[in-house]
């Protein structure tokens, strides 16, 4: 048994090596990601984070399988990546369930596409709603949920075909910042349980660091990878640490990065007198007068 465990364990790396993606528009041809490379080991938590605009999300989809690269490789446990695969489940921001299916229906679907006999399928939808907390909620259709319960659905439609890597877009963005890290503690600990590698994109300091092993942070367009940060807090990751000195450490460096970043990212658009704004003296006047 214990051999079994590390050979599934062993499985979930991905890869990517000189990455580069440019696309054609009508001004011309636009570099979105340049001479990128990441990797996830099996069973780690990593997330990647920069400016908008930067490439992540081109990254994330290109491990999906929705993009191909103009230039590099995409591996998963040495095998290039050339389409969509149930080996890497994929979570949107927007909630993808299907309306007309109730939750239980919305989490087998992937194990019907794949032809699991239905007491199987069951089983294992009931197992994931269970370790979520939803298994209550299995003959509730979508529309009677909350955003977060959705989105539950949503990571556990993702992994119910067992994938090896999860990948997850900005999952949580959508979500009101009670609900968003309520969701981070749950998706944490379903990751622990499960130990699959898992690749993150997110616009938040805090969530990467809270979620993850390592945080990769990219430049601004065309995106590379600036900073690769390691993350040594101790699991299980509580609440409480984010308020701890190591924590506020790591994020006072990223956000330093991200800054640069989404400076360079608004280019001219920000100005000094833009950035000094609360600064200006308006001698008792109207700002109204005053511009």
């Amino acid at each position: 048994m214990s051999s079994k465990i590390a050979n599934e364990t062993s499985k979930g790396r991905v890869e990517v090596k000189d990455f580069a993606l440019s696309y054609d528009t009508l001004d011309g041809p636009v570099e979105a990601v340049t001479s990128a490379a990441i990797h996830v080991n099996p069973g780690e938590f990593v997330s990647i984070i920069g400016p908008s605009g930067c490439g992540k999300s081109t990254l994330l989809n290109a491990v999906a399988g929705f993009l191909k690269p103009t230039r590099g490789v995409v591996t998963v446990d040495d095998e290039p990546v050339k389409g969509p695969s149930a080996e890497r489940g994929m979570v949107f921001q927007q909630y993808s369930l299907f309306p007309w299916k109730t939750v239980r229906e919305n989490v087998e679907f992937g194990l019907k596409m794949k032809h699991v006999d239905k007491s199987s399928r069951e089983r294992a939808a009931r197992t994931l709603l269970g370790i979520t907390g939803l298994l209550a909620f299995e003959n509730q259709y979508p529309d009677r949920l909350s955003g977060g319960m959705k989105q539950r659905v949503g990571i556990v439609r993702a992994l119910a075909t067992g994938p090896k890597v999860l990948l997850l877009d900005e999952p949580f963005g959508a979500l009101d910042a009670q609900t968003r890290v309520i969701m981070q503690q749950i998706l944490t600990n379903m990751w622990q349980r499960l130990k699959i590698s898992v690749l993150f994109v997110t616009h938040d300091i805090d969530e990467a660091i809270f979620l993850s092993d390592r945080v990769y942070c990219m430049t601004a367009r065309p995106g590379s990878i600036k900073a690769e940060i390691a993350i040594p807090l101790e699991r299980p990751r509580q609440q409480s640490m984010m308020m701890s000195s190591e924590f506020l450490g790591l994020r006072r460096g990223l956000m330093s990065l991200i800054r640069e970043e989404s400076l360079k990212a608004m280019g001219g658009e920000v100005s000094d007198l833009a950035m000094e704004g609360l600064n200006i003296d308006l001698h008792g006047q109207s700002f109204a007068d005053v511009v």
